[in-house]
């Protein structure tokens, strides 16, 4: 095989990635964050929030067609510990191909409790989203991350991406630390991802 062809082959999947989600985008906007999957380095500088040491699942919200995924097991997470929570039926199967050893829930993430109940045995050791929370009411929000802390081992992060120069969940919360990287101006759009614990 020339290397052209080879850049070509490594080219492809990603190309397809970025098809289905115009196409599931197009279908359905209001349930898709964004027209396109999450870019290396942002899915990167999101992986490097979790704990490769920790025992527990870790669980990832929207995880699409897997970038973060991806990303999370570059850094070390071993597949047997990921739990993809997936609303789109085509993603899940498109998941359950890619990371046979995961656990791919079809499910709304914004009704985590319901979709998680059956699915956790040890609380996660990180909760990792892409939902497109900034388009979401803010008590929507709040929902989601009391019911991920909940789902949360003590002092876990919540680890969420947005493209708005505000966090996506104040950082005023009552018992929550915060932090923010710095912007990642290698993804389209510009994104900073936000980190929430528990304390």
């Amino acid at each position: 095989m020339s290397l052209h062809s080879s850049v070509r082959a490594l080219k492809k999947p990603r190309l397809d990635d970025e098809v289905r989600f115009l196409r599931s985008w197009i279908e359905k906007p209001l349930h898709m964050g964004a027209v396109m999957p999450s870019g290396r380095m942002l899915a990167r500088t999101m992986a490097q929030y979790v704990d490769v040491d920790s025992s527990g699942p870790v669980v990832e919200l929207g995880p699409g067609t897997g970038a973060i995924t991806n990303a999370l097991i570059e850094h070390g997470i071993d597949q047997k510990r990921l739990v993809l929570v997936e609303y789109n039926p085509g993603f899940c199967a498109l998941l359950r191909d890619r990371y046979p050893q995961a656990k791919v829930v079809q499910g709304d993430a914004y009704k985590l409790r319901d979709s998680l109940w059956e699915v956790l045995s040890d609380p996660a050791s990180a909760v990792v989203s892409g939902l497109p929370l900034v388009t979401k009411p803010m008590l929507t929000r709040l929902k989601l991350i009391r019911e991920a802390f909940a789902a949360l081992a003590p002092g876990a992060p919540f680890v969420q991406f947005t493209y708005s120069v505000v966090p996506p969940i104040p950082k005023s919360l009552p018992g929550v630390s915060t932090e923010a990287s710095e912007r990642v101006w290698m993804n389209l759009p510009p994104a900073r991802v936000w980190v929430y614990r528990k304390r």
